[in-house]
C-alpha cells in the first residue's frame, strides 16, 4: 500500500528537469538574460547588468518554470571558448541561442557559430529559441528582420522560434521561456534523452 501511495504522490509531485543550453557569440548578453531569468521566474533577485562580466567557462542557473525544472547551462561566448560548447550538446534538451539584435556587424559572426551547433550530431531534434536581444535599444532589428538574415530553413527541420527580447528590461523572456518548456515537453529530443536514460534520473520529485 504504501509503495502504491509513494507511486501516486511522485506522480503527482515529480518535475521533470530539462537541460537548456545558452549559447551565442561574446557580449550577446547571455548572462544578463538568465540573471532576468531568475527575478523572473523566482524569489531570487539577479544580478543588475553594470555588475555582470563577461562569461569565462560556465555560469548555471536553476529555476521552476511551469510544472519543470530548468538548468541553463550559460556558457562563454567568445571564440577561443566556443569549442567547449559541445561538451554540453549531449545531454540538452534545447538551446536558447542569444545574438545582439543591435549590433548588425556581428551578425556574420553569430549565423556562422549557430550554423556550426546546429550541423552537430549531438544536438540532433533539440528544440531551439533564438533571442533577437537588447531590444531595449533604439538600433536593435527586429526578430523577423534577424529570422530572414539567418535564414534557417534552408539548414534546419527542427522546431524553431525567433523572439524580440530585452535582458535589460525583460521584454519577451517570460513568455518565451514558457513556450520553450512546453515544446520540451512533447519533443522528440526529449524521448530520445529519456529512452537513452532508461527512464532514470529526468524526473526527480
Amino acid at each position: 500500500m504504501f509503495s502504491l501511495f509513494y507511486g501516486l504522490w511522485k506522480y503527482i509531485f515529480s518535475k521533470t528537469e530539462f537541460h537548456v543550453l545558452i549559447l551565442g557569440i561574446d557580449k550577446a548578453g547571455k548572462t544578463t538574460l538568465l540573471e532576468k531569468l531568475k527575478s523572473l521566474f523566482s524569489n531570487l533577485e539577479g544580478l543588475s547588468p553594470d555588475r555582470i562580466v563577461p562569461t569565462v567557462g560556465l555560469n548555471i542557473g536553476r529555476l521552476e518554470v511551469l510544472n519543470a525544472k530548468l538548468v541553463f547551462w550559460d556558457l562563454g561566448g567568445q571564440p577561443g571558448l566556443r569549442s567547449i560548447w559541445e561538451k554540453y550538446y549531449e545531454e540538452a534538451h534545447a538551446v536558447i541561442y542569444v545574438i545582439d539584435a543591435a549590433c548588425p556587424s556581428k551578425f556574420e559572426d553569430s549565423k556562422s557559430a549557430l550554423e556550426k551547433v546546429l550541423r552537430h550530431e549531438d544536438l540532433q531534434g533539440a528544440p531551439l529559441l533564438v533571442f533577437a536581444n537588447k531590444q531595449d535599444l533604439p538600433e536593435a532589428v527586429s526578430a523577423e528582420e534577424l529570422s530572414r538574415y539567418l535564414d534557417l530553413k534552408k539548414l534546419d527541420e527542427r522546431v524553431c522560434m525567433f523572439e524580440a527580447v530585452s535582458g535589460y528590461d525583460g521584454m519577451g523572456i517570460k513568455e518565451s521561456v514558457e513556450w520553450l518548456v512546453n515544446i520540451m515537453e512533447r519533443s522528440k529530443r526529449t524521448e530520445i534523452l529519456r529512452a537513452r536514460a532508461g527512464g532514470a534520473g529526468l524526473d526527480s520529485a
